[in-house]
């Protein structure tokens, strides 16, 4: 991942609209099937993706949505 906090948002934000549908809920499984299609640690890119704002999570962990 790029340390540069500008390009890894721009990275990120071109992964969850290459890999998420909008207005479609995703489950954790699911959205880790999906980062792990680009990279090995799925928890990092979600986790990244969660506090840039570009991937909503209910307040109960149960499902994911691009932002």
């Amino acid at each position: 991942m790029p340390m540069r906090p500008a390009v890894r948002h721009e990275l990120l934000a071109y992964l969850v609209r290459t890999l998420f549908e909008e207005n479609h809920p995703y489950t954790e499984p699911e959205v880790n099937q999906r980062f792990t299609t680009v990279h090995d640690d799925s928890a990092m890119l979600r986790r990244y993706c969660v506090e840039g704002g570009l991937l909503r999570r209910t307040k109960d962990g149960a499902s994911y949505q691009a932002a």
